[in-house]
């Protein structure tokens, strides 16, 4: 089986070589880690306390998964040596800054050989994937281990669940062998059962999303930006964050056509990606507007000043900070093929809260939205204009919609706690197992 999958993964790096080679060449991506990629060389140095081993994909899911390890080890008291795992470079940074007292590494390939290198040089006791990056190579080898993988803040959408039901019990070995499943949602839960997943392992506790939100917009760091935009706290502020093409020029087509009527409506725009922030300053300036960039915050000049602006925020892991500035925000992905983005951030601030049709990563949050009336979902682009023009002609709207947002992020907090006891329960199981086994062996 093993030799079997390396040969489908070899052919498929041989078939996407191009691509990657073009990346590597034009965007920088891909260079660092390799030997910990390729090879499994994880740099790491146990301490003697048993480990635990976290990993997220990238900057979303590190964001999330610091919540979840902050409890864990208030709740362990600090029993455990915790090591974190990324694959992209831009999780690898945020998890450096973002976990002091945690060895931070890359997550191995799913070679037979990596894997095996990998868990070689970590020892876990336990390991928890955030969300669903499920590897069947690293599952097999963990399972051929005895160790425990749990998936917490698990979502899987309808249109994956249908791709996997079609090849099912291929895959159900991957699911089965999971020791611990935290699900969003019901709706989640069922649907990773279906695939294989025992149900007496699997637990729904809500969507890590909802705690530990920013609720207050005098926070430090969103006063920051405020600040090192000059944005004053009179003129409306519109935010379009983790946006994607063509979203921007959506964006910046419907700001040039308001600011006819609302002259003082500023606009924050967010990318999604980093490698697009300098393809998104040159299409602001196509359109005439003046850029201030967060990477190189300078005064706003004279000529500047009577220039139409947009501030473009072109850093990673400061987005839930601007969240803050926003009276509207547009949540991206949404127009894109990407499934939407966490419409959560912008909600607990208490700001309007908007996004397009295309939200089926997100798609029980959004219902929860909907159904507390504390959102705005648009079927298609031309509807932007007019829905912010209408907000930004109604205040009592816009302070309904905010307000209603934001009681329905605080009503549904709790998971991450009920996460990390659940996490804790397993490495109990581990070491009464332990305990067992080492009383028959006297």
């Amino acid at each position: 089986m093993r030799w079997l999958l390396n040969t489908v993964y070899a052919c498929l790096l041989l078939a996407l070589s191009p691509m990657i080679a073009w990346r590597v060449l034009r965007q920088g991506r891909y260079r660092r880690g390799l030997a910990e990629k390729f090879f499994g060389l994880l740099k790491f140095q146990g301490d003697g306390r048993p480990v635990v081993w976290f990993h997220a994909v990238s900057v979303g899911e590190v964001i999330q998964l610091r919540k979840v390890v902050d409890e864990f080890r208030r709740q362990a008291d600090d029993r455990f040596c915790i090591v974190i795992s990324a694959s992209t470079d831009s999780g690898f940074d945020l998890a450096s800054t973002r976990f002091p007292g945690c060895h931070i590494t890359w997550f191995p390939l799913d070679f037979s050989w990596a894997v095996s290198t990998a868990l070689n040089r970590i020892r876990p006791e336990l390991v928890v994937l955030m969300e669903l990056e499920l590897w069947p190579g690293f599952l097999a080898e963990c399972r051929n281990r005895e160790i425990p993988v749990a998936v917490v803040n698990a979502r899987l959408s309808e249109r994956s669940h249908r791709r996997y039901l079609k090849v099912r019990h291929v895959l159900k070995p991957v699911f089965s062998s999971l020791s611990l499943v935290a699900a969003q949602s019901q709706s989640n839960a069922d649907r990773l059962a279906s695939l294989g997943v025992p149900t007496s392992r699997i637990h729904v506790t809500g969507s890590i999303k909802f705690d530990g939100v920013e609720c207050s917009r005098d926070n430090p760091a969103t006063q920051r930006l405020r600040q090192l935009f000059d944005l004053s706290h009179n003129d409306p502020v519109l935010v379009a964050g983790s946006t994607q093409d063509p979203e921007e020029r959506l964006i910046l087509d419907t700001w040039q056509q308001l600011r006819n009527q609302f002259p003082n409506l500023q606009l924050v725009l967010v990318p999604r990606h980093q490698e697009r922030f300098n393809a998104v300053a040159r299409l602001i300036e196509q359109y005439g507007f003046h850029v201030l960039r967060r990477s190189t915050p300078t005064p706003l000049t004279a000529e500047a000043q009577h220039t139409a602006t947009v501030r473009l925020l072109d850093t990673i892991g400061e987005l839930s900070s601007c969240w803050g500035l926003a009276d509207i925000a547009f949540v991206g992905g949404s127009f894109g093929n990407r499934g939407g983005q966490n419409m959560i951030e912008p909600a607990a601030y208490g700001s309007v809260t908007l996004f397009g049709p295309n939200t089926w990563n997100f798609r029980d949050v959004v219902r929860i939205f909907q159904e507390a009336s504390a959102c705005q979902q648009l079927q298609q682009p031309a509807e932007l204009l007019p829905t912010i023009h209408n907000l930004l002609n109604n205040a009592q709207a816009r302070t309904e919609l905010g307000e209603a947002a934001r009681r329905t992020v605080q009503t549904h907090q709790g998971a991450t706690a009920k996460t990390a006891q659940l996490l804790l329960q397993q490495t109990s199981l581990i070491q009464f197992t332990a305990v067992k086994v080492s009383a028959r062996a006297a």
